[in-house]
């Protein structure tokens, strides 16, 4: 049989026995390489917004950089084909992923962070990448089933808006998602899109591990008097409208927006704030809601 004597430790494009295999076969092989390359990797989770703008990535990228900041290690895949902003936001903008025996190595934000974008392949950042479909899940399942993360606490999947091919293709392509964290802001059309997200994820059968709503008010620098630009507690009532659990709010703060612009996760910075403090307790929920324990043991309520 082909499947025997294909090379196990080979992506199917690479293997010179792969035009004994069927297109069949070839989808087998390469959805027990993407198996093989995640087994290593104790949580997998998606992080999912029904529209743009929200802050998707500055709460994936917060919540990835807090556990790497506990002693975790941590991975953080951004899987926005087409406007990839994680480099920028952790400073690794220019660096370039690289071969090895093993696959593609992450490149290191610092110790235990580890990240893999588009951008991080691309000579020109301001290139417009233009695929559809069949090529984005293709790159989607080159970098889950070529990439050598090695042994990992959390993966982090940072997911463009919407409810489109990527999100469909890690779902997919990860049988085994602990669950997904949505993000939207106070205001109706995002809590509108918010429940796609939410509904999305269940039609997926992905787990919902919660809701977090950010850009909720901020505090004046000035006179320490709450401003609610956008509203507030929408998330949270969405969250209890659909049945689904509510991580947290996180206020607006200038340092969060500074701190992205300069390559820097915001919770990295030693000075206190009640934004950091809302990104710890969101971390804490997190890792309730994944029962997570030095064994590895993760299940959702």
């Amino acid at each position: 049989m082909a499947e025997k004597e294909c090379e196990d430790n080979k992506p199917c494009e690479a293997c010179d026995l792969s035009n004994k295999c069927s297109s069949g076969e070839k989808a087998e092989h390469e959805q027990k390489r993407v198996r093989e390359r995640l087994f290593s990797i104790r949580h997998k989770i998606m992080v999912m917004s029904g529209k743009g703008g929200v802050g998707k990535s500055t709460v994936a990228i917060n919540l990835a950089a807090s556990l790497a900041l506990r002693g975790h290690q941590v991975g953080i895949l951004d899987a926005d084909i087409h406007g990839p902003d994680v480099p920028r936001m952790l400073g690794i903008e220019g660096q370039r992923l690289t071969g090895s025996g093993e696959g593609v190595n992450p490149v290191e934000v610092f110790e235990g962070f580890k990240a893999v974008s588009m951008a991080l392949l691309s000579p020109d950042p301001d290139k417009a990448i233009i695929w559809r479909g069949p090529l984005k899940h293709s790159a989607i399942k080159q970098f889950l089933g070529n990439v050598h993360w090695g042994d990992l606490d959390f993966l982090f999947i940072d997911l463009p808006p919407g409810t489109g091919d990527e999100p469909l293709s890690v779902a997919r392509l990860i049988k085994e998602v602990d669950g997904a964290v949505i993000v939207t802001t106070p205001q109706d059309v995002a809590l509108l899109d918010s429940r796609k997200a939410v509904s999305f994820s269940r039609l997926i059968e992905v787990p919902v591990l919660g809701i977090v709503e950010n850009m909720s008010g901020m505090v004046c620098p000035h006179c320490s008097e709450k401003i609610d630009l956008f509203k507030i507690g929408g998330g949270e009532k969405a969250a209890g409208e659909l049945g689904v659990v509510f991580l947290g709010r996180i206020p607006i703060d200038p340092g969060v927006v500074h701190q992205c612009d300069a390559g820097r996760p915001f919770v990295a910075e030693p000075s206190e704030s009640v934004a950091k403090t809302a990104f710890a307790e969101l971390v804490r929920k997190l890792l309730d809601r994944l029962e997570w324990s030095e064994e590895g043991v993760g299940t959702i309520h």
